[in-house]
Order: structure tokens, then C-alpha cells, then sequence
């Protein structure tokens, strides 16, 4: 029996070995392989219509020098996509809702777009710290605000991931619990709680994907402010 609900957000360890490695790399074996042939089945298909249909939106308002990015962001979402959505079924684990994990994927690639921007146009990317038209008086203080608002967009990224995962995860184990304990009772009032378990999983199952298309939007954004 656990002894919190935040047990089930623990990374599981098996005989000294940490298990998040591998619930992280599997979701890339689950993905059908890309064929250069024409007719291929429908899953290859579909999943071809949704990558160039996704990079379409994504990268189309944007530079040229910013398509490089195509295959690092797309394969971050089907990665976030295939994380979040396996950690709906039971006896499985959710790697998203480390904060460490999230942090892992969003501070490195925002530090690349930085960094880049630095490279390519120093004085644009400077001139975001400082809107322009401000009073002078205002400067000192506007220029550490704007810092400390770029510094906070990655820690704002995996926060954002990793409480909509867990708020939906412990709504779903609660109505769960709920359901079992007035299964004898109220039978009921269990297979009304059992619906709306249901319901709550297949919301859960909507915010997997929006979240990791939100994640993968934000970092684009980043990404056209530098380009």
C-alpha cells in the first residue's frame, strides 16, 4: 500500500538500477520505421502527414536559418508525445513528471537558441533585454527584468510540463480510489465516479499531446527570436 499519493512519481529504481533510462528510450521502439518506398501502410501514412503537416505550422512564419531545427524539434515531439501518453497505462512510469527530466530536455535547447542569437545578431538579441521608446530613469530597471525573464523561460517550460502531467495523474489515482472504496457501498455512486474516471483519462490523454506540442511551440518561438 502506498503511504502518499506522490509515491507514484517516484523514479523506480530495480536492484540498484534506475528504471527512468529505460522508460525514457523505449517510446523510440514503438515508432514504425520511415520507408523510402511510395506505397507504404497506413500507419507510416499517417505518421508522415502529421510530421510534415507539424513542421509545416511550425517552421513556416519562420527564417530559413531556423529549419535546421526541423528534425531536433519534431523528434522532441514525438518523444514528449510518446512519454506523456504511455505514462496513462498502469504499471508504467512517466518520465515528464521529473522536474529534472523536463528541465533536462528544455534548458539545453533554450540555451542553443541563446546562444546562437548571440552569435548571428548580438544586437538584436540584446536589444530584447531593453524595449525600445523606454525612459531613461527606467533603463537599469527594465534591463534586469528582461533578464530575469529570459533566464526564467526553461524553468518555466519543465514547470509547466511537469504539474500538468502530475495534476492529471493524481486526479485520475484519486477518482480511482474513490471508485474502489465505494464499489461496496454505493455501488452507484462508484459506477458514477467510474465514468468519470474515464472521462478524466481521456483529458489526460488530450493534455499529453497539447503539452508536448505546447513545449515544442514555446522552444520554436525561442528559436524565432534568434534567427
Amino acid at each position: 500500500m502506498m503511504t502518499s499519493l506522490f509515491d507514484q512519481f517516484m523514479s523506480p529504481v530495480f536492484m540498484g538500477i534506475p528504471l527512468i533510462a529505460i522508460a525514457t528510450l523505449i517510446p523510440w521502439l514503438l515508432w514504425p520505421t520511415p520507408d523510402t518506398r511510395w506505397l507504404t501502410n497506413r500507419l507510416l501514412t499517417l505518421q508522415a502527414w502529421f510530421i510534415n503537416q507539424f513542421t509545416h505550422h511550425l517552421f513556416t512564419p519562420m527564417k530559413s536559418e531556423g529549419h535546421k531545427w526541423a528534425l531536433i524539434l519534431t523528434s522532441l515531439l514525438l518523444l514528449l508525445i510518446s512519454l506523456n501518453m504511455l505514462g496513462l497505462i498502469p504499471y508504467t512510469f512517466t518520465p515528464t513528471t521529473q522536474l529534472s527530466v523536463n528541465l533536462g530536455l528544455a534548458v539545453p535547447l533554450w540555451l542553443a537558441t541563446v546562444l546562437m542569437g548571440l552569435r548571428k545578431q548580438p544586437t538584436i538579441t540584446l536589444g530584447h533585454l531593453l524595449p525600445e521608446g523606454t525612459p531613461a530613469p527606467l533603463t537599469p530597471i527594465l534591463i534586469v527584468i528582461e533578464t530575469i525573464s529570459l533566464l526564467i523561460r526553461p524553468l518555466a517550460l519543465g514547470v509547466r510540463l511537469t504539474a500538468n502531467l502530475t495534476a492529471g495523474h493524481l486526479l485520475i489515482q484519486l477518482t480511482a480510489t474513490a471508485t474502489l472504496a465505494l464499489l461496496s457501498l454505493l455501488p452507484a455512486a462508484a459506477a458514477l465516479t467510474m465514468v468519470l474516471m474515464y472521462l478524466l483519462t481521456m483529458l489526460e490523454i488530450a493534455v499529453a499531446m497539447i503539452q508536448a506540442y505546447v513545449f515544442v511551440l514555446l522552444m520554436s518561438l525561442y528559436l524565432q527570436e534568434n534567427v
